[in-house]
């Protein structure tokens, strides 16, 4: 981060967009300050274009004020009954989103989200604010250009790399407990540590999140899901209990048994290793992206339920693939994640994590790798990535086995993939004409057929073409006596 005057403030600030605010402000007589975010962000030195700012009266007034100045470009929309207002134009080929709310203070009930606002000061507004690094206010009225006000010395938190809340984290997470999600996502998108007392607090209030959206927290989640190093997050939200409440069967894998003097590994951390591994490799453009962070969550999340005691062999974990797939769309509904293609890539992927680590643990046969391919189908490299992620051995020796044999894994996909693997894999025989031929309508038995001659062709025990394929299905038919 870098620490501005005020002076070198007002020359970063001395853009046409916030003279334009200042302008209006003044011609008003209303005090105003660029604030929250915007302001965090000058000193971390990162880019910004959407603007909040807070006028000592109407916010909503200003806006309509700067939108008559800008003119038709402009876009204003208002929203009278929370008393805020947002202005959207490009302005020298940048688009800015402006937001406007009058300063206010807030009081909160017991069993609501839901403030009651009143009008108030400068100081009401920054009270009620987050957390100290998110209270920073500039001032953009023409005699105080570029002053910064900060009551709560967020600047030195900054500096410090702290999260903290303006006033008692015990009021600030009881009036809104979403802040607690917030406090650990921005900890873990700014690598920032939360101060002692804020993260005690977080232990103290972790049942009040019980009255927050499923959405709200969805959205922080998928937040800290995308940070650069997730698990710092995920680890808080276990250390505070917050976890349990939101995503227990993940926090329900935080144990390690013990039997006849043979444990099982932590699955959470193990877990967590390999979200970091799927992060650190990612193509950062992936429209995947974030699922596939969401599959790696998930990936061993069948483990409690799946947990036996074996005494020849130790603790197993048999079947935990189809376990926790068969939990994903029960997670995704409860924290209103998108039911649709994103969460059957999320199930598919649990599903199938198994599958290339069975094939790199043993021999890398050609119908394996077929097999392999048909089922992941364009999912293949997501796939390949996450099994890849999920190699966490602390024995070198076997861990270089692994990922030599995934290499030759990936080394026989892309000869398939050269190949045209969809026409290598589709019988060119297909059921339309196997019922056609049989006088046979849709039933068991065409199934059956279809099968078995897909069988044959991802086992390459004959080549894909008509001739092979029909006495393959003759011989077949004669056996169902079907001919």
């Amino acid at each position: 981060m870098k620490l501005y005057s005020d002076e070198e403030l007002a020359e970063i600030l001395d853009q046409d967009i916030f003279h334009q605010i200042s302008e209006a402000a003044d011609h008003l007589g209303l005090e105003c300050y660029v604030v929250g975010g915007y302001v965090r962000d000058i000193f971390l030195e990162r880019p910004s274009n959407d603007i909040d700012v807070v006028v000592v009266g109407s916010g909503i007034s200003v806006a309509e004020e700067l939108k008559r100045m800008v003119g038709k470009k402009a876009h204003l929309s208002v929203f009278r009954n929370f008393g805020t207002a947002q202005v959207k134009f490009r302005q020298k080929g940048i688009e800015y989103e402006v937001e406007f709310v009058g300063a206010r203070k807030e009081s909160y009930s017991h069993d609501s989200r839901k403030p009651i606002v009143e009008d108030g000061t400068l100081e009401d507004d920054q009270n009620r604010r987050d957390f100290t690094i998110n209270a920073m206010a500039i001032c953009l009225n023409k005699e105080r250009f570029g002053e910064l006000v900060d009551p709560f010395n967020g600047l030195a938190d900054l500096e410090d790399g702290i999260i903290a809340t303006p006033l008692e984290p015990d009021i600030t997470f009881s009036d809104d407990p979403l802040r607690m999600m917030r406090c650990i996502r921005f900890a873990t998108q700014l690598n920032f540590q939360i101060e002692e007392e804020t993260f005690v607090a977080l232990e103290r209030m972790a049942e009040r999140i019980k009255i927050v959206s499923g959405e709200r927290i969805k959205d922080e989640l998928n937040k800290i899901l995308l940070s650069p190093v997730p698990s710092k997050g995920l680890v808080d939200l276990q250390r505070c209990g917050l976890l349990n409440i939101i995503l227990p069967e993940l926090s329900a894998l935080d144990i390690v048994e013990q039997k006849n003097g043979r444990a099982h590994k932590n699955n959470f951390y193990h877990t967590l290793e390999v979200l970091d591994n799927v992060a650190s490799h990612q193509d950062p453009e992936s429209e995947s992206k974030l699922w596939l962070r969401w599959a790696a969550l998930m990936h061993d999340i069948g483990k409690t339920k799946s947990k036996r005691w074996d005494p020849a062999i130790g603790w197993t974990f048999h079947n935990h693939n189809m376990i926790g797939a068969k939990m994903v769309p029960v997670i995704f509904r409860r924290l209103m994640l998108p039911m649709d293609m994103k969460m059957k890539y999320v199930q598919k992927l649990v599903d199938l994590h198994m599958r290339p680590i069975a094939i790199a643990d043993d021999e890398v046969t050609d119908s394996a790798v077929r097999r392999l391919l048909n089922d992941a189908g364009e999912d293949i490299e997501d796939l390949m990535t996450l099994c890849e992620a999920d190699i966490t051995s602390k024995n070198e020796v076997r861990k270089k086995m692994f990922l030599e044999n995934f290499r030759m894994v990936r080394e026989k996909l892309a000869d398939l993939k050269e190949k045209d693997y969809v026409r290598l894999l589709q019988p060119v025989i297909d059921g339309n004409e196997i019922m056609e031929m049989f006088n046979l309508k849709p039933s068991r038995e065409v199934g059956v057929l279809k099968q078995y001659l897909k069988d044959a062709v991802l086992d390459n025990k004959v080549e894909n073409e008509r001739e092979p394929l029909m006495a393959l299905l003759m011989e077949k038919a004669k056996e169902m006596k079907l001919i």
